[in-house]
C-alpha cells in the first residue's frame, strides 16, 4: 500500500479566524486528523465527512509516554495509506515538539510537510494588549518552556535574569513559584511587572497583572489554571492602553441550538454584528431519499423551508422537468436557496407559515390542481385542512427528517455558564434542550431566550421558560435583528 503524507500543522492560538489558509485546506482535505486540546472547535468542523478524529492530549503534563503515542499514531495512520493532518495549538517548532514527530516519521520513510502557526508566545500578549517589543521599553524578547527538563534539569536563571528584555514563559503556571523566586534570587528587580494570560484569544481569555513580588498571592486568589501564558517586563504596564480584546468580548455571548451545519452561517453572522457564537446543537437534520418521477402532475411545488429545497434537489435527475410548475416559498432563506438552483419561486406570502404558503398558492392555482408540498418530517402541514379549504389536491412529501438530540445534561450545563442568550429557532430544538436539561431550569439564571417566531415561542412558554426575543422575520438573520437591535 502507498504511504500517506503527514503535514505537521501550527494551528494558532484560540482564535479560529488566526488559522492559516494552507492549513484550513489540508485539514479540509485530510483523512485523519490527530489533535490536541488546545485547538478550537471550529477547526474540527472543518473536517470532511469520512475523516477520522484521534484526540490526543497532553492536558498539563510534559508529554512523555503520550508523546510516543502520539508519533506511532502517526506513523501507524500514514502506513495505512491514510494523509494525516496533525495539528496543534501555536506553532510546531515553538515548544510543540513537532521535531519528534518528524524524526518518527524520517525513521519510517514517511513523506511530511510542515505549515507553521502563529505561536502563542507572541498572539496571546498581543490578545491582552501586550506587545512582546516596545520602542525604549524592550528591544528583544525571550521564549522559555515554563517546564524542567526530562532530566529534571532547571533553567539558567542567573543568565535569565540579567536579559533586559521581555520574558516569556510556556505553560509555566506548575512551576511559576520557581521561576519567580529564581529570578528574584539572581537580580531581577521584584517590582518588575508579571501578566498571566489565561485562555488567550478565546472566549474565555482572562488576564491577571502584577510584579515578581505579589503574582504568587494573585494566582493563589484568583485560581489561575492553565493553559496560560506568563509575560515578565516593562511591556505589561502597556496593557491599560493597548488592550483591546477583552473589550471586545463585551459582547453577547449566543447560543446557537440549530444542526451542526446550519450553525456554521449563524455563527458567521453573529461575529459580523459583534456578538460571540457558541454552538451546542440540539437537532440533526438528515436529508432522505424521495422519488420526484411524477412532478409533471403538479400545478405547484411549495417549500416551507431552505432544508427542504436542499433535500429536493439533492434528489431530483433534471430540472426540466419543473417546467410550468409554479414555485411557492416560505421566507428569504428559502428564496435565496431557491435562486442557487437556479429557480426563482412565483410568489412568497407575507407570514413566514406553510399554512399561508397553502392559502397563496389558490392565486396561481385552480380548483382540484395537484400541489405538491415539500417538508419534513415534522412540519405542521395539515394537507387535509388543505384540500377542505381550498379544493385543491395537495400532497406532502418529506424531504427530511429532524432528529432531536438529548446532550450530556452536564456538557449543557457548563456551556450554559458562558452564554447570555439562547436561540430557538424549531420546536423540535426546544424540546430537545428541555429533554436534555431534565427540566432543570435553575441554570439558566438572568440569561434570555430568543425565539424566531410564534409557532417556537408557544413551545417555549408551554415548557416553562419566558421568551425575552422573538423575531418579526421568521428567518435566523431576523432573529438576529431583534437580538441586535
Amino acid at each position: 500500500m502507498k504511504k500517506g503524507k503527514a503535514y505537521i500543522i501550527g494551528a494558532g492560538p484560540g482564535d479560529f479566524e488566526l488559522l492559516t489558509l494552507k492549513a484550513k485546506r489540508i485539514i479540509e482535505n485530510a483523512d485523519c486528523i490527530v489533535y490536541d486540546r488546545l485547538i478550537s472547535n471550529d477547526i474540527l468542523k472543518l473536517a470532511k465527512k469520512s475523516a477520522e478524529l484521534i484526540y490526543l492530549g497532553k492536558q498539563n503534563t510534559e508529554g512523555g509516554l503520550i508523546q510516543d503515542e502520539i508519533n506511532q499514531a502517526l506513523v501507524k495512520k500514514c502506513l495505512e495509506g491514510k494523509n494525516v493532518a496533525r495539528v496543534k495549538g501555536g506553532d510546531p517548532f515553538v515548544f510543540g515538539r513537532g521535531g519528534e514527530e518528524i524524526e518518527a516519521l524520517f525513521k519510517n520513510e514517511i513523506e511530511f510537510e510542515v505549515i507553521p502557526g502563529i505561536t502563542s508566545s507572541i498572539s496571546v500578549p498581543a490578545y491582552a494588549g501586550i506587545p512582546v517589543t516596545h520602542r525604549g521599553l524592550a528591544r528583544s524578547f525571550h521564549i522559555f518552556t515554563g517546564h524542567t527538563m526530562e532530566n529534571g534539569k532547571w533553567h539558567n536563571f542567573e543568565s535569565i535574569a540579567k536579559l533586559e528584555g521581555t520574558l516569556i514563559f510556556l505553560m509555566g503556571v506548575k512551576n511559576l513559584d520557581l521561576i519567580v523566586k529564581d529570578l528574584i534570587k539572581y537580580g531581577k528587580n521584584s517590582k518588575t511587572p508579571v501578566a498571566i494570560i489565561e485562555k488567550g484569544a478565546t472566549k474565555n481569555q482572562r488576564v491577571t497583572v502584577g510584579n515578581l513580588e505579589n503574582i504568587l498571592e494573585l494566582v493563589e486568589k484568583n485560581r489561575i489554571t492553565p493553559p496560560a501564558i506568563t509575560v515578565i517586563g516593562e511591556v505589561v504596564n502597556l496593557r491599560e492602553i493597548f488592550k483591546w480584546f477583552e473589550t471586545e468580548n463585551l459582547a453577547k455571548k449566543i447560543l446557537v441550538t440549530r444542526d451542526r451545519k446550519q450553525a456554521v452561517e449563524m455563527s458567521e453572522n453573529i461575529s459580523k454584528r459583534g456578538g460571540i457564537p457558541v454552538e451546542l446543537p440540539f437537532i440533526e437534520i438528515e436529508n432522505l431519499k424521495i422519488d420526484l418521477k411524477d412532478l409533471e402532475k403538479y400545478k405547484a411545488i411549495l417549500f416551507n423551508s431552505p432544508n427542504g429545497v436542499k433535500a429536493f434537489f439533492e434528489n431530483i435527475k433534471d430540472i426540466r422537468c419543473l417546467a410550468n410548475i409554479k414555485i411557492g416559498a416560505v421566507g428569504v432563506k428559502t428564496k435565496k436557496i431557491l435562486e442557487k438552483n437556479r429557480i426563482v419561486p412565483d410568489f412568497i406570502p407575507n407570514e413566514y407559515l406553510v399554512d399561508k404558503l397553502a392559502e397563496e398558492v389558490v392565486k396561481y392555482t385552480n380548483e382540484n390542481d395537484n400541489i405538491l408540498i415539500v417538508t419534513s418530517d415534522i412540519s405542521p402541514c395539515d394537507i387535509d385542512k388543505y384540500n377542505s379549504l381550498y379544493k385543491r389536491n395537495y400532497e406532502k412529501v418529506v424531504a427530511y427528517n429532524t432528529k432531536k438530540l438529548k446532550v450530556d445534561r452536564k456538557k449543557v450545563h457548563e456551556t450554559l455558564k458562558d452564554v447570555d442568550i439562547i436561540t430557538f429557532l424549531s420546536s423540535s430544538t426546544v424540546e430537545a434542550f428541555y429533554e436534555s436539561l431534565d427540566g432543570d431550569f435553575f441554570i439558566l439564571g438572568n440569561k434570555k431566550i430568543a425565539s424566531i417566531g410564534p409557532m417556537t415561542s408557544e413551545t417555549i412558554r408551554r415548557l416553562g421558560m419566558k421568551v425575552d426575543y422573538e423575531a418579526e422575520k421568521y428567518t435566523a438573520d431576523g432573529l438576529l435583528d431583534v437580538i441586535f437591535k
